[in-house]
């Protein structure tokens, strides 16, 4: 993103804060609340739902449950792998089309100049 742009959505931002009302402290307490209910559930499903495993199970568990599906496949697993710093790089050797057709054809792309 190019400096310009991301000045452009900082001011919008600071804009719509101050419409509201919402101060860079109520920004952070949000995020920490998140962080914290993250943190503290113990099942989560596909669509991003979570439970703490306290209580009544709600109805996401309650169905999965019913189909057939294990709690444990739910189970949030604690070992987070930290993301690489540098992206890795592509091996195109490893490529299904290499030296097939779909490598080699050229799209002629039309538009107005």
């Amino acid at each position: 993103m190019d400096e310009r742009k991301r000045e452009s959505i900082v001011a919008y931002l600071r804009r719509r804060m101050a419409e509201f009302g919402i101060e860079p402290d109520d920004i952070a307490a949000s995020l920490a609340a998140d962080a914290a209910q993250l943190r503290a559930a113990r099942y989560r499903d596909a669509a991003g739902h979570t439970w703490d495993g306290k209580g009544d199970a709600p109805q996401w568990v309650v169905q999965a449950t019913s189909a057939g599906q294990s709690l444990e496949h739910f189970a949030v697993r604690e070992t987070i792998e930290p993301q690489p710093a540098k992206p890795q790089s592509v091996d195109w050797r490893l490529d299904p089309f290499a030296g097939s057709r779909l490598a080699t054809v050229r799209t002629e792309h039309t538009g107005a100049a």
